[in-house]
């Protein structure tokens, strides 16, 4: 027996179903279409419908997303471009600066170097008047350092300095992509403007140094001077008028040129100096010239220059020069450089040696007991020309010693004194 199959009820009414009839000649088809056969239909129709209506619309659309997005891209790529460019130009920008910056550094750097070899050649002028001023004992108190400047508190060359500048600057270079992003605090040229300002500075008060040092010598120089040609002129005689007969030590000569404009202080302050030294040296060369020695150091004076009583005749006489006690064989010397004129008796000077000095200026030496010198030999100061005595018209052993300008009988303790003052200035 079959059962029964429920049949569909739709609030207890049977549903009717859907029979599809295909006829084809004879036959006859029939076919039921059930409920999800026609949901499955539907469901790929909407998804054909959809389908289609998204192809349409992309092929619709396609041309304005393409367009959209080469847009896009182009937008990009100048964005890209500029941003590009704008680098470019800053580091072309940075570049030139640093190019700029080195010519400035190293026209700097020219001119640190010429001022640095002017320093050394200045001190190499300076040497040799250093030490002409030294042994004329011309010396100075403040100290005199080599052409080496001074920077951070450290002597330091120049060269040095200089090379420091060129490094900060090398190393500028290899930071010019860094300087296109980013700045830093200090540029290369305000460093280079740091170090040579201190080095500047530094030049400068060397070259104030030498300035200072050259008129301290030159002041003491001259003030020396002063002081022999001072001493000179109470005596009678003038260092000008005593220098222009001329000698081999002093001869000079050449043609004459056109002098030089100084204008430089270090130039006028050379110039100052030599002249000074040169003023010093012939002012000494005079005084070592002139009588100015003591023939008998070891002597006592027993008569002066002037009225005296004669010892012989008891009455008033010029006595023309001063008288040293000295032993007989006392040793004699010379007061000053000079020529031999006279050397034997003469009368009652007795034993006599007469020396010219040059400008109608002669010393005489008398009394002596032995002359150890000839007519026509060159003496110096101190030179031995004798042994006192008592030849001639003496009462005793002593020396008769006497200076004559053109045959006139001077003081000779005029020259003695002056001859002590000057000792300090001969040196």
């Amino acid at each position: 027996m079959v059962a029964e199959r429920p049949e569909n009820r739709v609030f207890g009414k049977r549903a009717q179903q859907h029979v599809v009839i295909l006829a084809s000649g004879d036959k006859i088809r029939h076919m039921t279409i059930r409920p999800w056969m026609a949901a499955v239909t539907f469901c790929f129709a909407g998804m054909f419908t959809v389908g289609y209506l998204a192809a349409t619309s992309y092929l619709v659309l396609r041309d304005d997303l393409i367009g959209a997005t080469m847009a896009r891209q182009a937008r990009m790529q100048h964005d890209y471009e500029d941003r590009i460019s704008a680098l470019r130009a800053q580091v072309d920008r940075v570049t030139s600066r640093q190019l700029l910056d080195q010519q400035v550094v190293e026209e700097k750097v020219e001119k640190l170097m010429q001022q640095q070899l002017a320093l050394s050649a200045r001190h190499g002028k300076l040497d040799a008047l250093l030490n002409r001023a030294e042994n004329a004992g011309a010396t100075g108190t403040a100290p005199l350092t080599d052409g080496t400047p001074v920077v951070d508190g450290r002597r330091a060359d120049a060269v040095g300095a200089i090379n420091a500048i060129m490094g900060a600057t090398g190393g500028a270079q290899k930071k010019t992509t860094q300087l296109a992003y980013a700045a830093t605090n200090e540029s290369v040229a305000d460093r280079a403007d740091r170090l040579f300002s201190k080095v500047t500075l530094s030049l400068k008060d060397l070259e104030h140094e030498q300035i200072d040092r050259i008129q301290t010598l030159t002041a003491g120089a001259s003030e020396t001077a002063d002081a022999i040609q001072a001493i000179l002129r109470r005596t009678g005689f003038d260092v000008t008028e005593t220098a222009a007969g001329g000698d081999s030590e002093t001869a000079i000569g050449g043609p004459f040129v056109e002098p030089v404009d100084v204008t430089d202080p270090f130039e006028a302050s050379i110039n100052d100096l030599d002249v000074a030294l040169d003023r010093l040296d012939n002012a000494r060369r005079t005084a070592r010239k002139l009588p100015f020695g003591n023939p008998a150091p070891a002597s006592s004076i027993t008569s002066r220059f002037g009225n005296r009583t004669d010892p012989f005749l008891g009455r008033l006489a010029l006595h023309a020069g001063i008288d040293f006690r000295a032993r007989t064989g006392t040793e004699i010397g010379a007061t000053g450089a000079g020529t031999v004129v006279v050397a034997g008796r003469n009368g009652g000077y007795g034993n006599m040696v007469e020396i010219d000095h040059g400008n109608g200026l002669t010393t005489r030496y008398a009394h002596l007991s032995r002359v150890l010198v000839r007519v026509g030999d060159h003496v110096e100061a101190s030179t031995p020309i004798g042994l006192s005595g008592t030849t001639g018209r003496s009462t005793g052993p002593h020396l008769h010693y006497e200076v004559r300008r053109d045959g006139k009988a001077l003081d000779p303790m005029r020259f003695l004194t002056a001859g002590m003052k000057l000792t300090t200035y001969m040196d």
